[in-house]
């Protein structure tokens, strides 16, 4: 066996040597880092995993039993129940935690959106502007650093995703123009006469496009290559964009990030696991071949036609991608916990939408908004708590922002349309209230919603209207989430009294958002 190391394995070696000397200062008690930081101003992480959804979390009833270190976490922590996001892709879904608005307020809807200009200072960064905290923020999902490129001014740290990866291919958002990072990384595409969701081919002359798609081929084929034991599908990686990653490495990061900086931090780190392509590492390959099905429902008018074989092997393959998620969630948490970093840091895990393996729909790039495109896990560890409570009212993920407020002391903006999430059990919320949800993508930014479906979930129900498509146009549907969690009732008919009444708030909203 040889000696020598690679050059990427001295790089991490190099990296961990900080960590040695912390490591060597808390053998009895918490790290040097921790004291250093004002303990009068808690720290803020948020972690975000991207496409989980809450009917696929063990945590939260799922049959199969995917994410045991969420687990072990909610056990100090508080754990929302029945929480929702602002949209069923990255786009809207990460605009609401961020700006503490809807879509169609932030008008961050579209595929590869950015928030409406009053909107870029309107951000959970700015919150803490002149407070002292570093704020940072890493991401490997392209369309979640559209946004966060768009608040780079009220950042200290803005960890770009090639910096985390074994293999990444894009050249002009990322490097020659980086200041213009959205135009750059569209213009990218273009010039590429690539689609979202392709793989791109740079430059667009024929001969030399076709000698660097041999090299670009050849370069990812061969890191892939170099991982193939310890990740048998394939390295995570994002069908958006050129590049393989691991996840372990963004963790790490985070970790050495947080744990040596000498203020008081607000971190939010999106991570894209479990989106797929759904590529888990090797102890998780085939852990659950165990039979197990969920109930089969009806296909949908939306439907992409797969068969009940092929979403089962998709969810299959997606619970496996969930238990890597965990380990490595996990791992950050006890590094966190063994430095002391509980007592004063508010944890907050969450995702931005979740994914769909039923009703012949696959993923979230889809029409419809049941809950498991909509219903995402909320956990958060608020700084020293102690016991585990469940909250059971339903809350958005327009509610971060205005939490984030709370915990540094502050008012929340008036701007926001989200509310301070309850704490305990036994916290009153404020009177009735109405949480929205949407899909938008093919509407005009600046105008009404001609296009789109809304979801608006009040009390026990979620009422989904169905606007501006062809052959289903201004269709409703109604579920009862407490009694018929899986959806399968449709309790919509023009005579429900109930339905009516759902129907004039969420038009009336629609009207005012004009």
């Amino acid at each position: 066996m040889s000696n020598n190391i690679s050059r990427r394995e001295f790089i991490k070696m190099m990296a961990a040597l900080p960590l040695l000397k912390v490591a060597a200062d808390v053998s009895a008690s918490p790290s040097q880092a921790f004291f250093q930081q004002n303990t009068g101003a808690p720290n803020i992480l948020v972690i975000v995993f991207d496409a989980l959804s809450a009917t696929n979390v063990s945590l939260l009833g799922y049959y199969r039993q995917n994410m045991p270190n969420l687990a072990k976490f909610a056990e100090k922590s508080t754990v929302y129940h029945r929480h929702y996001a602002g949209g069923s892709f990255t786009s809207p879904g990460t605009a609401t935690l961020l700006t503490g608005t809807y879509p169609w307020t932030s008008k961050a809807y579209h595929l590869y959106a950015t928030v409406a200009k009053e909107y870029e200072k309107r951000n959970i960064f700015n919150l803490l502007a002149g407070k002292n905290y570093t704020r940072m923020t890493f991401t490997h999902n392209n369309l979640a650093s559209m946004l966060l490129h768009q608040f780079e001014g009220d950042l200290e740290v803005l960890k770009e995703t090639k910096e985390l990866c074994l293999f990444n291919n894009h050249l002009l958002a990322n490097g020659i123009f980086r200041n213009d990072y959205d135009a750059a990384y569209l213009g990218e595409r273009t010039i590429a006469r690539g689609e979202p969701g392709k793989d791109i081919q740079l430059p667009s002359s024929l001969f030399l496009s076709a000698a660097h798609r041999v090299w670009r081929e050849w370069k990812k084929g061969d890191v892939v290559f170099q991982y193939r034991d310890s990740f048998p599908r394939g390295l995570p990686s994002a069908n958006a964009g050129p590049f393989v990653y691991l996840l372990e490495d963004a963790i790490d990061w985070v970790r050495d990030s947080i744990t040596t900086n000498e203020n008081p931090f607000l971190g939010y780190f999106h991570f894209l696991p479990p989106h797929e392509p759904y590529n888990t590492r090797k102890e998780f390959v085939r852990v659950f071949r165990d039979g197990w099905a969920p109930i089969s429902k009806p296909e949908h008018v939306f439907t992409e036609g797969h068969s009940e074989k092929y979403l089962q092997q998709k969810r299959r393959w997606y619970d496996e991608y969930i238990l890597y998620v965990d380990s490595e969630f996990g791992r950050l948490v006890d590094s966190l916990e063994q430095q002391g970093f509980m007592e004063n840091t508010n944890i907050i895990f969450t995702s931005d939408h979740g994914e769909m393996f039923e009703r012949g729909i696959s993923e979230h790039v889809t029409p419809t908004l049941f809950d498991p495109l909509s219903h995402i896990p909320l956990v958060i560890h608020y700084a020293g708590q102690e016991n585990r409570e469940d909250i059971h009212t339903p809350t958005s993920a327009a509610d971060v922002l205005p939490t984030v407020s709370t915990m540094v002391g502050q008012e929340p903006p008036e701007w926001s349309d989200g509310r301070v999430l309850p704490r305990t059990s036994d916290q009153k919320t404020e009177g009735d209230r109405n949480i929205f949800i949407m899909d938008a993508k093919s509407n005009p930014k600046n105008g009404p919603i001609v296009k789109g479906t809304i979801a608006m979930v009040r009390d026990n129900h979620k009422l989904i209207y169905y606007r501006g498509y062809d052959g289903f146009d201004n269709e409703y549907e109604m579920y009862d989430l407490v009694n018929d969690p899986e959806e399968m009732e449709d309790l919509y008919s023009e005579s429900n009294t109930l339905a009516g009444d759902l129907r004039v708030e969420l038009l009336s909203r629609l009207d005012e958002v004009k």
